[in-house]
């Protein structure tokens, strides 16, 4: 990979080093990387640490939604007080506004990178969810959402008034990591491609295979009927939200195995030409 630098002190050490490793675990090359590569992998691995962070704000909010609107918490409030839900909804758009900023600081650092290129290759086809996700994944990550949304559903048919209004958070918060997982997918699909070899397209579609496997966000959807049902609901529901965290783990660890790398992925997408 022979691409320009972004810049003429170049990005630190730790960034380099970690995108050796990059390199290494994909199978893309012993050499040392270009900064450019360094320099783009970092802000994806800063945004994704800070995505991550946003995710477990989104849990404690809805836990506090929860919590907050108990009987006899906040001077019995109760599951009838708005304030609450509102509270949450609030979040959600907060998070849905911080995760546009740090797309958009995604796209300007490679706009920035793909401007230092002595030239640029475009991929002749555009690749669609079906090439970065992988249909099995694809199935996994949509089967994972749809049995989050049936769990809160199927707690909404319990009488009780806390449980009922628990469901209704739990509802509202997948609906929060629904929203993430489709505006992370929407502009991982929109990005240019920044490239200027064959080595370097391939390193290009590994990051944005990457950045679509990882949008949705398993153990957030996992973990969140277990924090805001486990207690409130029956306890075959209980069970049903733990099967649904141990068959999910067991799902994806399966598909990751029999689907192919994102290194072998990403050549044979290139290899469309």
């Amino acid at each position: 990979m022979t691409n320009a630098s972004t810049s003429d002190a170049g990005p630190p050490p730790a960034d380099v080093r970690s995108a050796e490793t990059w390199l290494r675990r994909h199978g893309l090359g012993d050499g040392t990387p270009t900064p450019l590569l360094a320099t783009r992998l970092a802000v994806r691995r800063r945004v994704r640490l800070l995505g991550s962070v946003l995710l477990a704000v989104l849990i404690i909010a809805a836990s506090l939604a929860q919590v907050a609107a108990l009987p006899g918490a906040s001077g019995g409030a109760g599951p009838g007080r708005p304030a609450p839900m509102l509270a949450l909804s609030g979040s959600i758009a907060a998070l849905l506004l911080t995760q546009t900023l740090l797309d958009a600081w995604v796209r300007r650092v490679d706009r920035r990178a793909g401007s230092t290129l002595p030239r640029r290759v475009a991929h002749p086809v555009r690749l669609g969810w079906a090439a970065l996700l992988g249909r099995p994944y694809a199935a996994v990550a949509g089967a994972t959402f749809a049995c989050a949304f049936a769990l809160g559903v199927s707690a909404l048919a319990v009488t009780e008034g806390t449980a009922r209004y628990a469901a209704v958070v739990l509802l509202v918060a997948v609906t929060g990591v629904a929203l993430v997982a489709v505006l992370q997918l929407r502009e991982t699909l929109a990005r240019p491609v920044v490239a200027e070899d064959e080595i370097s397209l391939t390193a290009d579609v590994v990051m944005r295979i990457e950045d679509a496997r990882e949008s949705y966000a398993p153990p957030v959807l996992w973990a969140l009927p277990v924090v805001l049902l486990s207690g409130f609901a029956p306890g075959w529901w209980s069970a049903a939200a733990v099967g649904f965290l141990v068959l999910g783990v067991l799902a994806l660890v399966a598909v990751h195995a029999r689907t192919p790398s994102y290194a072998a992925t990403a050549r044979r997408a290139v290899g469309l030409r």
